[in-house]
Formats: structure tokens, sequence, C-alpha cells
């Protein structure tokens, strides 16, 4: 996300600096990289590169993964992330089902688990069932590691050094204070300190965004060149998460992606927020219904609205819903986009991709929300998770 990609040969700067390090570090994976390139990538002197990479080896957070050839002199030596040196939780408290998954700092999924959920239950109630998950994952992180470590003939680790946990929840949300705001269909929520009251319960830092703003920091940190795009969630709702300019764009009271609420409609059925003609009540009766393509072509048509206004690079589909026919969504949302651009006479269209997974992407970035800020990508929660 955000984030320059030159470094600063200043010492008020080394976190910054570190980050951008440590960033290359997880993009180059198991083939790890050498002191050189780090500095070449960087613009940083080869000996602030040096005195970086000691401190996060230091740290446990780098290591040497054994030397490449060079063109002159002597072999380069090679670093490389150590992924297990850190961990977070990702969470999708959805409207009828929770995603919990334990992600390593290369955004592996080491450990997960999905159980129905009440969200108009008792917010109370629902944090201690977070929290439980929260508890159950970790558990279920720690002991494969221990059977890797049994396997391999090390010692057994006691506990995994868990960073935080990221929370994805419908919105509306004020995602630096961590409170829930009129959640549509749950207006119970409104006002409660969700952030404030699960980080009570856990012990760990803990970070609120929107599912939508989740799901699209996992896929854009996962697909560098997607460029601007958009990501449209139908599930139990509609949403979006918006990557303009490098950055995910929340908008200045978390109130960008209300996607689902924009009218088509001047008279049509009443939606669950109290509007008419919106844009989910219409997509969510088509399925209710089973018109696959009538669903299709009431998303597309507000996809190539957000296509006309936002000049994006591409449209990328998620959700439980889509991922049940995602060539189907994907062949109609496609389908009115085309029409539109050449009714205005674009010749290249937009593309539109399915996400693939499901639900899962938005639990896999919420875990994004707490590690990305490690990386330098502030797209991730501001400045970092926040226990309150």
């Amino acid at each position: 996300m955000n984030r320059s990609n030159s470094g600063a040969n200043l010492p008020t700067l080394r976190s910054h600096n570190a980050a951008l390090v440590l960033d290359l570090l997880r993009v180059a994976g198991e083939r790890g990289i050498s002191r050189l390139e780090l500095a070449e990538r960087t613009g940083l002197t080869p000996q602030a590169v040096s005195k970086i990479t000691a401190r996060l080896r230091a740290e446990g957070l780098a290591t040497e993964a054994g030397h490449r050839a060079s063109t002159g002199g002597k072999p380069r030596t090679v670093l490389r992330l150590v992924p297990d040196a850190g961990y977070a939780v990702g969470m999708h408290l959805d409207r009828d089902e929770l995603t919990v998954v334990l992600v390593n700092l290369a955004g592996v999924v080491t450990a997960g688990r999905t159980a129905p959920l009440d969200f108009g239950a008792p917010a109370d109630e629902v944090v201690a069932v977070a929290a439980y998950a929260v508890a159950a994952v970790r558990d279920g992180g720690a002991a494969a590691c221990r059977g890797a470590a049994v396997r391999d003939g090390g010692a057994q680790p006691v506990d995994l050094p868990v960073l935080g946990v990221g929370v994805a929840v419908p919105g509306p949300l004020d995602h630096r204070g961590g409170v829930l705001h009129r959640v549509t269909g749950f207006p119970q929520w409104d006002g409660y300190p969700l952030r404030d009251a699960l980080a009570a319960r856990t012990g760990l830092p803990v970070v609120v965004d929107k599912d939508t703003n989740a799901a699209a920091l996992g896929l854009a940190l996962r697909a560098a060149d997607a460029g601007d795009f958009a990501y449209l969630h139908l599930g139990t709702g509609l949403g979006a998460g918006l990557v303009l300019g490098g950055g995910l764009h929340r908008g200045a009271r978390t109130g960008a992606g209300e996607f689902g609420h924009q009218t088509v409609q001047l008279d049509g059925p009443v939606c669950s927020c109290g509007g008419r003609g919106c844009i989910e009540a219409l997509c969510l009766a088509a399925v209710a219904r089973g018109d696959v393509a009538e669903a299709a072509r009431v998303l597309g048509t507000g996809a190539a609205n957000l296509v006309g206004l936002l000049d994006i690079d591409r449209v990328m589909l998620g959700g439980r819903t889509v991922a049940a026919d995602p060539d189907a969504y994907v062949r109609g949302v496609r389908a009115v986009i085309d029409e539109r651009a050449r009714l205005g006479g674009i010749d290249a269209p937009v593309p539109v991709t399915a996400a693939g997974g499901g639900d899962r992407p938005v639990a896999e970035g919420a875990a994004q929300l707490v590690l990305a800020p490690l990386f330098g990508r502030v797209g991730g929660a501001d400045g970092g998770a926040d226990g309150g």
C-alpha cells in the first residue's frame, strides 16, 4: 500500500528504512535477497542496509539463506524473512458466521476455523465468542508448530508471538476508534467500542475495519501490480473496498465503499438501511429467488457506475454468494461494464475477475490490518494496531 519506494539515510527514519527492507524480504520469499540488492532497491547506502539487516537478524525477523553467485568478488550472502517470527489473528465477524485465521509474517495461513455466529445477539456475548475463537486459533497454531518442531527434532515452542488481532465487520464504523456505528440491519451496535472490548478479553492489540476494506488490503498486498481497483463483496450484504492511488481509500469517516446503498431504482423496494431501491436490496432479492443472471446484472450496473466515476483499472468480485457461481457473476458484471464502455467509445474495458476463496480473503485481509504497518504498508492500521 502507500509508501515511498526509496529509503532515506537519516537516523530519524530508521524505522521507515527498516520497514522498507523488511518488505523487500517479504516479497523475495524463500529465495531471499542480498544486501546489495536491498541497497539498490531502497536507495540506502550499503552501510545503512548492513546496520538494518543486523538489527533485523538480532530481533529474529531475518536470517541468512545461503549465498548467490557474484559477477565479481566473493559470493553474496542472501537474507530472507523469518515467517514464524510473528503472527497476526485475522477475524471476519459476519452477520451469521465467524471466520478466524492465524497468519504468519509471510502472509501464510497456519490455522483457521469457521463457526456460526448470531451478530444480533447482545454485543458482549458476540465478543466472548470472538475472544474464544482467538484463543482457539492461537492454540491450533501453537500445536501445529509443536508438531513440526517434534518432527524436526527441535524444542517445543511454548507460545506464538502474536502481534495483534485484526477484526473485519460490516460497516459503517470508525476504524480509528474501533467503534461500530449503525450496522445495516443491526442498529443496536451503534456506538459499541468493539476494539477496546475485544482487546480487554484477549490481552492483545486490536484493529477494527470494514470487511470490504480488509479484503481489499489483503488483495492489494498479494498482487502488487493490481493498480487502482474495486473489490465488490457479495455475501450477507453488499459492499466495496477501494484501492486508489496505491492506498486503501477509507474516506474521512471510514464511510467510503458503501457500495450497496447507492440508489438505482427511485421507487424500488425498501432496503434494510431504510432507503429505497438500493443495489443491495435488488441484488439480494434476485439471489433469494435464484436468479443469478439478474443478480449479476444488478451488480454489474453498480460496478459500471463505479468504473465511470473512478476510472479504476479493474473490478474484483468476492464473497460467499459470488463463490457459489463465480463464472456467472464475472460474466454478468463484465457484460454490463463492456456495454457501458462500448457506448462511451472506450476501446479497452475494465477487466473483471473473481477473488476466489469465498469469505476467506476478508479474514486474511483482517490479519494484514495488523501486519501491513510492520512492512511500511500504511493501508493497514494508522500507525499500527491499537490496543486501546
